[in-house]
């Protein structure tokens, strides 16, 4: 049995120590924001916030994740740098699909909460992680630096 904070609520999960975070929220809690595609790290489909950090959910294994405060895609609203990431990176249409959205959303999020003042440099970096296959990248980035621009003027740092 494993413990932990999901989204800010205390939940729990009675499965093997091997069995990856990913699987825990979409199998055993029905929290699927976090999707399984490569299942190697490699993608970013899977990403979470694990204390703050991002981590891919897939190698993630439940006995990391006892005692964990963690944050999937259907916790975002409640941190205001993820309203702001939303809200450019539709108004640049930055996914077609939106398989890949959330990967994105979290990775964007994380780097803001962490450096408000962050440029394209540390945009393109904090994205590396992460794989889209129906967009050129180039209204992903659009949307990451509209985001960059609106969250500088909301904590003073333009």
């Amino acid at each position: 049995m494993i413990t932990f904070r999901l989204n800010g609520a205390a939940r729990q999960a009675d499965v093997p120590p091997e069995t990856r975070l990913a699987e825990i929220l979409r199998e055993e809690l029905a929290v699927t924001g976090a999707k399984i595609a490569c299942g190697v790290g490699r993608c970013g489909a899977c990403t979470l916030m694990m204390d703050g950090r991002i981590v891919n959910g897939c190698l993630v294994m439940a006995w990391q994740a006892d005692g964990a405060e963690i944050v999937s895609p259907e916790g975002l609203d409640a941190i205001p740098e993820s309203r702001l990431v939303k809200a450019a990176l539709s108004e640049e249409n930055a996914f077609q699909c939106g398989y890949c959205a959330p990967g994105f959303t979290m990775a964007l999020t994380a780097l803001f909460c962490e450096n408000p003042g962050a440029g394209e440099e540390d945009i393109r970096a904090a994205l590396e992680g992460n794989i889209c296959r129906c967009t050129g990248y180039h209204s992903i980035i659009r949307g990451a630096l509209a985001a960059a621009d609106r969250i500088r003027a909301a904590s003073g740092k333009e």
